[in-house]
Order: C-alpha cells, then structure tokens, then sequence
C-alpha cells in the first residue's frame, strides 16, 4: 500500500436479503488517519455495508481491498486478523462474565500456553480502562453494568485488537455526554496515530464535528459524498430522505386535560427516592438526566418491573396496584423500554403476534387465536401507523428501527392503553422516523393520552414536551416548562442538582 491510499477499499458492493436489494453497486474508500462518517436512514444499508467490511456479511458481488491487497472475509475473525474491528449498535457482550473477560474474548493471556492467567488479564484490562478514563471496574460482571457503561466495553474491545481501522455502528448512543467527549478524545488520539475509523451515527451534530468525509446512503445507493467541511446538515438530511424537513419538531397546540395518572413518594433502594410527579391526558412529560440519574429505574417501577420500598400510584385520583407489568397494563399503562431488541420484541415472531402480545383476548375465538382476526388488527395499525417494509406475517426483527418502534407503539394502542412510557423512543433510529415518531406522539397527545417521554438528547425534549422533569443521581431536583427552559438550564440541573441554574 504506498503513502496516501486508502486502507479500506470497497468497490461494486451489493447484497440482497431474500431477493429484496439492500445495497447497490456501493464503492467507499477509508483512509488511515480519517474519520469518515456514514449517514443515511434506517434501512439505508449502512450497517449492512459495514457488516460486509467486518466479515460478518458475504457480498453478492464487488470487492474488498484491504492495505491493496483483496481480501475474502470468510467470517468476523478473517476482517479482526486484517486490522478491521467492528463495535455493533446492538452490544454483543457475554452478560455473565467480567469485563475483563469480555474485553480479551477469545484472546486471554495464558501461562505455558495453556492456563488462563486471571492476574495479567486482569491488569491488562484494568490499565486499558484507566488509560481511557473509563468509569468501569475489569472485575465487575457486565450483567451488573447499565447500558452505558456495557457500551464503553465494546469500544474497549475494539480498541483491545490493535486494529488499523475501526467501525462504530451509533457508538455514543448510550454514552452520557461526557463518555461521549471521552470518546471523541479517543477518536482524535485514533486519527492522530493513523488509525481510520467508519463513524455511524443519527446524531448529524456529531457527525460535522467529528469526521473528515461524510459519505451519505439511500435506499442502498450512495448518493453523495464529501468533505465535511463542503456540507451542511440541512444539505445532509435532503440527500438522506429525499426531501426537505424544514420544521423537525411537529409544531402541537397542546389541549391538556385533568390528572390520568399520579406517582406520589416512589423510592427503590439506592436507584431513586422520593419521586412524585403527574401525568396529565393530552400532556407530554419529559423526563431529562445524565446516564445513572434513575429516569429508566421510575418507569420501570410505575410499569411494575421494579418492587418499591414505599410510594403509591394513582389513576384518575384513585389508589391502584401495580405490583407487576401484567397489573399496569389491565390498568391502562404501556412502556415502550429503552432497548427495543431485548426487552421491547419478540424479534423472531411475526409483526401480527407483536402488536396483540398485551391484549390476546381481542382476537381470541373459542379460546384460540383467530389468525384472520390477528392479522386484519395488525395490517390496520401497519397501514395507520405508516410501518414501512411491514405485513402482518414478516418477523418483526426484520424491520428497520423506526418501524420496530411502530410495531412496539402499535401494541399499546391495541391495548387501549391511557399512560404511555417512551422511552428513548428515537434511539438508533434515523431523521425520518424521528420525525414519524414525534408526530405520532402528537397524534396520541391530542387523542388524550398521557406521555412521559425519556430521552437523553435535550433538543427533542425542549422540542417535544410541555413540561420537563430533571433527575440527578435519583431524585427529581426540577420540574421546567419546556417553552421557557433552555438546555443550559436544563442540564445544570442534571448535573448540579438543586441550585439556581
């Protein structure tokens, strides 16, 4: 490879998943030292062209040259031995053991070639974690871990192999923001020592302030790319979906109601204490924190998940149980989690079995399922919810991130449920299906729903929410109109704490 080419050449990539094309005649060059950045919408075939360059995927047809010469990745371990590493949206992690342990999968220092020799592996795990300023502990099990903390273990994996080129499929997805400037530390320390790393990520604000080149994806064909400093995000987003999103909040006349539901003195161990807020019909509650604050820990413990020391929760002004998640949904309560794929779906099962999981008896008949009946409920909501790339009998893994959310969404609505939990609800999915996502909320907000919505990215949550409720470490230390607020304020609380911001 002489001075200047790039390491990582594509050339003519296509594949297709059961006759239907997902990528289309794709080139992409990296070179060391870059980053270059890849957007495009669910769906756009990003991840799938990386997969390809990972070894996870096999082309149909083009060509992989690595450091000039071409290569055939028979599988992920072939791309690992020529310096391409890959840390996946999805975390594939061993849950049961350490980080340590996770960190040297399949490459653990031995004594004598043959045991396993836990004090190096330890120490080496250790000094990577300090060495990067990692909040981990190589002892801890990752099933302890929340999924931030499971995500910085990936990227330590990656950054384990010594790899001359490394992918991240929406690396900071979980991060706090601080892991996330950590992170881009480690990126430019990469860069600087020549290292080229694939950046994929939604978040199109910290895609201009980290790459290099941008090359942007739709409906599997390339369709521009270019220096970052040559394009603009309104530019980027045109060339993503094909049109202009000129208002990307969905402008809402708020009509909010009385009281639906109320949480009075939550507490649960050391995660949060003393939380009480309301929920009102046509209202939209944000909920705002760093990473650890406790906002996934309260709307687990209000959908039942999780058993409380003490508190109690009230719809329309009266004391009900929830001691259970089949408890909150008789009562009227839905939560959309934070990781779809784990807890959200039943991936392997069809979109019609997803969307009646939480009301069956709807489409029960003699105490059997009516199929007919499953599938004419699930192909309405497919076809009013605007679940692209769905029918009522495709699996639901099958679907791109914004329509999984759908499908999730779509249950509640079947169950007629009247509080609804989002959260992280445009997590991993891409502009467009945000933008469907938000209007959908509208949508339940007008019909009278009451919404608490979680999210870490403050702009949707000023853009989005009639009111914000900040946690910092467990308790809830403010509650802002989202129209009168900033994110300064906003995030001085959810680090602060208590004070004046």
């Amino acid at each position: 490879m002489a001075e200047g080419d790039p390491f990582l050449r594509m050339r003519g990539i296509c594949k297709s998943f059961a006759g239907a094309p997902v990528l289309k005649d794709v080139d992409l060059d990296v070179r060391p030292g870059e980053v270059h950045a890849i957007v495009g919408e669910n769906g756009a075939g990003k991840s799938t062209l990386m997969k390809i360059a990972a070894g996870a995927y096999h082309p149909d047809s083009g060509e992989i040259i690595v450091a000039g010469k071409p290569r055939t990745f028979r599988r992920p371990v072939d791309a690992i031995a020529a310096g391409i590493a890959m840390i996946y949206q999805e975390l594939n992690l061993a849950p049961h053991l350490t980080v340590a342990q996770n960190i040297f999968l399949g490459r653990e220092p031995r004594r004598a070639r043959l045991f396993l020799d836990r004090t190096k592996l330890r120490a080496k795990s250790q000094g990577l974690i300090d060495r990067h300023h990692f909040d981990l502990n190589a002892t801890d099990r990752v099933l302890s871990l929340p999924t931030g903390q499971r995500q910085l273990v990936e990227i330590l994996k990656a950054l384990a192999a010594d790899s001359r080129l490394l992918i991240m499929d929406e690396p900071t997805s979980s991060l706090s923001e601080s892991e996330t400037e950590e992170l881009f530390r480690i990126i430019d320390a990469l860069r600087s020592a020549g290292v080229g790393v694939v950046y994929i990520s939604h978040r199109l604000e910290e895609v201009k302030r980290i790459a290099d080149r941008i090359t942007i994806l739709r409906d599997g064909e390339k369709v521009a790319e270019d220096e970052n400093h040559a394009i603009d995000i309104p530019t980027i987003v045109r060339h993503m979906v094909g049109r202009e999103i000129t208002e990307f909040y969905p402008p809402r006349e708020a009509d909010i109601g009385d009281v639906v539901l109320s949480v009075r003195n939550f507490s649960c161990g050391k995660m949060f204490r003393s939380i009480s807020f309301d929920l009102k019909a046509g209202e939209i509650v944000g909920m705002a924190g760093l990473v650890g604050a406790g906002r996934t820990d309260v709307a687990e413990a209000v959908f039942g998940v999780r058993s409380l020391d003490g508190g109690e929760v009230l719809l329309d002004g009266r004391k009900i149980s929830v001691r259970s998640p089949q408890e909150a949904v008789r009562h009227g309560i839905g939560l959309l989690t934070e990781d779809r794929k784990r807890s959200g779906l039943c991936l392997n099962l069809p979109v019609a079995w997803n969307v009646t999981l939480a009301n069956i008896q709807a489409v029960l008949s003699k105490l059997m399922v009516n199929g007919r009946r499953e599938r004419a409920v699930a192909e309405d909501y497919i076809d009013g919810l605007g679940i692209r790339g769905a029918h009522a009998g495709r699996m639901a893994g099958l679907l791109s991130g914004g329509n999984q959310q759908k499908v999730v969404i779509a249950r509640w609505l079947f169950r007629d449920s009247r509080v609804l939990l989002f959260d992280e609800p445009t997590r991993g999915i891409d502009v467009g299906a945000k933008r469907d996502v938000y209007e959908l909320m509208n949508r339940l907000a007008s019909e009278g729903k009451a919404m608490l919505f979680i999210s870490s990215e403050l702009p949707e949550l000023l853009g989005m929410c009639d009111r914000i409720l900040v946690m910092h470490r467990g308790s809830i230390v403010a509650d802002v109109n989202a129209k009168e607020t900033t994110a300064e304020e906003v995030m001085h609380y959810a680090a602060m704490g208590k004070g004046k911001a």
